[in-house]
């Protein structure tokens, strides 16, 4: 006999968003009496109309701003290994006629309906971000639904985000299965590359720009580039393997220089990309000062910003000074690619701040493509916000 689910009832005339579809129910739109307050983080509950309709089975913490994270809007769906598995076989049968190549985000959280959870594939490992309280107490079940769908021979649990801790989770990261201590290869629009999928950022490869980098690298054949915040060198290094004449990355860590020239080695481009480990504004700043070149193509991929709604001003105002010394490198004609993944800056501020560092540079031009993330990252109906990757490809005079 199925488990009885405990109930979370919504508060009078607070059911109108979950009806039309919204995944979220924040804690001030739940009535949060003293039974539902003991309710155990990451519990699974059926999600209720004030007069006890029930609206579908979520995921509950009584302690966080999204108390309830929606599972599905059957009532009587039984959350376990077969369920898991059905959403990972339809992102999986997705994901394979999008990217064509078993290296891809696999699960984009709400999207693909598994909500605070991000599985990124690398043929077969797969590293596992999990950050709500209600998905790292179904972590079992769902490493159930991963050996069976797919048979990796690795999975690393990388949950390491600070968003856990809004969920009262602890930061770590597990080798739930086989071994991560190697770094491992990748392919990517024809390229291979190298993550370290343990020590690595986030899940230790940046997908979201598969489709950007494609485009960039379009634009870069027989021309000098430059490649700031380079990480892995995704951009720089596919930039050189479809006929740039030069590329130059430049990024802070030493683990990703070596990681971006293993796979220039990899690519057999290894004497067209050089390295240079530095901060991005002090390298700007000098190759500003110097204008001793220009570069045809120059991409800035910084990491974010803007992390929290505090930082929002001054860090919005960092694009704007990104633009401004990168601006001046790209010769006249050149491509100038600018991006940011913080989630708080929209497309209108990003922008705003593109165009006041194009101002403040004295250089003028046109946007030929205004972008967000790559295909496997797909972005739910109703959470809009989500579309977190911006980026803008100018044409500079």
């Amino acid at each position: 006999m199925a488990k009885k689910l405990p109930s979370v009832l919504l508060r009078s005339g607070e059911d109108r968003r979950v009806r039309d579809g919204h995944p979220w129910a924040f804690s001030n739109e739940i009535l949060m009496d003293a039974e539902t307050k003991a309710i155990p983080p990451g519990s699974v509950a059926t999600l209720r109309t004030p007069g006890g309709e029930a609206l579908g089975l979520v995921t509950f913490n009584p302690h966080s701003l999204i108390a309830a994270r929606a599972l599905t809007s059957n009532p009587e769906a039984v959350v376990d290994s077969l369920f898991f598995g059905r959403r990972l076989a339809r992102a999986a049968a997705l994901r394979d006629k999008l990217v064509g190549v078993p290296f891809y985000r696999l699960i984009h959280a709400e999207a693909d309906g598994l909500p605070g959870v991000i599985v990124d594939r690398f043929g077969d490992a797969l590293v596992v971000q999990v950050n709500t309280a209600g998905m790292d107490a179904l972590t079992p079940v769902l490493l159930e639904a991963l050996e069976a769908e797919f048979s990796p021979k690795t999975i690393v649990l990388k949950n390491d985000s600070p968003v856990r801790t809004l969920e009262g989770l602890a930061r770590e990261v597990v080798v739930a299965k086989g071994d991560a201590s190697a770094a491992i290869e990748l392919v990517e629009n024809g390229a291979k590359f190298v993550a370290d999928l343990s020590e690595g950022q986030k899940t230790g490869w940046f997908y979201d720009q598969r489709d950007n980098r494609r485009f960039v690298a379009g634009l870069a054949r027989d021309a000098s580039v430059l490649d700031v915040y380079s990480y892995s060198g995704g951009f720089g290094v596919l930039a050189a393997k479809q006929g740039a004449k030069s590329v130059v990355c430049v990024d802070r860590s030493a683990a990703a220089l070596d990681a971006a020239r293993q796979a220039a080695r990899l690519n057999g481009v290894d004497k067209i990309v050089s390295f240079e480990k530095s901060e991005a504004f002090d390298a700007l700043e000098k190759l500003r000062g110097t204008m001793a070149r220009k570069y045809d193509v120059v991409i800035c991929d910084p990491p974010a910003f803007v992390k929290s709604r505090k930082d929002l001003k001054t860090g919005a105002q960092g694009y704007r000074k990104l633009v401004r010394l990168a601006a001046p490198l790209v010769a006249r004609g050149g491509f100038f690619f600018v991006a940011s993944c913080s989630h708080l800056v929209d497309p209108p501020l990003f922008a705003d701040q593109v165009r006041r560092g194009l101002r403040d540079a004295e250089r003028t031009g046109r946007i030929l493509l205004s972008s967000g993330a790559a295909l496997d990252h797909p972005v739910h109906p109703n959470l809009p916000e989500t579309a977190y990757l911006k980026a803008l490809t100018l044409q500079l005079d």
